[in-house]
């Protein structure tokens, strides 16, 4: 069972994906006082609004109208916004968080974006620490494996290891997590956009059944067929935030001092695939090439319609 001291609370800013993943996690294990706070209830879109606060009332969580309201008394914060977000997540926080707050920055950022909200967060008194997830938050909930760094990493492994989260410590400033993760997304990510480019001109040249079949042979037990078909899947369901990760991605390697044209490719193709704004049908990967090459020529048709 999950036990936290009765003055202890937990606050989310920002409470999509991987916030309900944790959170659906740790109530199987026990109650816990959880409190979010999200931006789209404050959309303009009432449907949005009306959206979030039924994740707010499916998962227990006491939804808050403001950054202000979530973080008075909290004990900890667990940021999970978008990478794009993340700074300006960590500037709005300054404000109102309490002194000796850990604040998790779960975010997927560059170390310099790290160390930036660490400066924020540090100066008004709170206590920051970079964490990365190193991979996606189903089926492992709040088990999925996470690299933390940062001056208060102790403290920081303490609280995670009560939450029964899956941690490493990672010794080293601010930045050491969030480069693992970086890095690792220059393949991972990377993988993804490489399978849309060969997939989708193999398919449209009709050989694609032969180059998959001869990758199977090059590199056996890689299954690519099967690895083209999940890739599919989840381009079209998080290219959009695949993108926005990967242009941290791509601060990273500029901040080494290095080129990030593969990076920046993938940018390109995570955004295209994930701005169609497509749910994938059936488990293969030919019907969901073909989807995506029936959406992108119904796109370019429109476009010279419009010329």
């Amino acid at each position: 069972m999950l036990t936290m001291q009765e003055n202890y609370r937990i606050a989310f800013v920002g409470f999509g994906e991987a916030a309900m993943a944790f959170v659906k996690g740790w109530q199987k294990n026990g109650e816990l006082p959880l409190h979010a706070f999200d931006v789209k209830t404050q959309d303009s879109d009432k449907c949005i609004v009306s959206a979030k606060r039924e994740d707010y009332a499916r998962h227990q969580v006491v939804g808050e109208e403001s950054l202000a309201d979530v973080l008075k008394g909290a004990s900890v914060v667990f940021s999970l916004v978008t990478a794009d977000q993340a700074y300006n997540a960590a500037h709005a926080v300054a404000p109102h968080i309490e002194e000796g707050c850990l604040f998790l920055d779960c975010n997927s950022c560059a170390p310099g974006t790290k160390r930036r909200s660490a400066k924020c967060i540090e100066g008004a008194g709170g206590r920051y620490v970079d964490v990365a997830v190193m991979s996606p938050v189903y089926p492992k909930l709040h088990k999925t494996p996470l690299l933390i760094s940062g001056r208060y990493t102790e403290v920081a492994k303490k609280l995670l290891n009560t939450l029964q989260m899956d941690i490493k410590v990672m010794e080293g400033d601010v930045g050491r997590a969030s480069s693992v993760k970086m890095v690792r997304s220059i393949m991972m990510k990377g993988l993804e956009a490489l399978f849309a480019e060969c997939v989708l001109a193999g398919r449209q040249a009709g050989v694609d059944e032969e180059v998959l079949t001869s990758l199977d042979v090059t590199y056996p037990g890689f299954n690519f067929m099967e690895r083209a078909a999940y890739s599919f899947e989840r381009m079209t369901a998080h290219g959009k935030r695949r993108a926005e990760e990967m242009k941290e991605v791509a601060l990273t390697i500029e901040e080494l001092g290095l080129p990030n044209d593969m990076a920046q490719a993938t940018v390109h193709w995570q955004s295209r695939i994930g701005n169609l704004g497509m749910v994938v049908g059936e488990d293969n990967y030919q019907s969901r090439a073909d989807a995506l090459l029936a959406q992108f020529n119904k796109n370019t048709e429109k476009m010279e319609a419009e010329e």
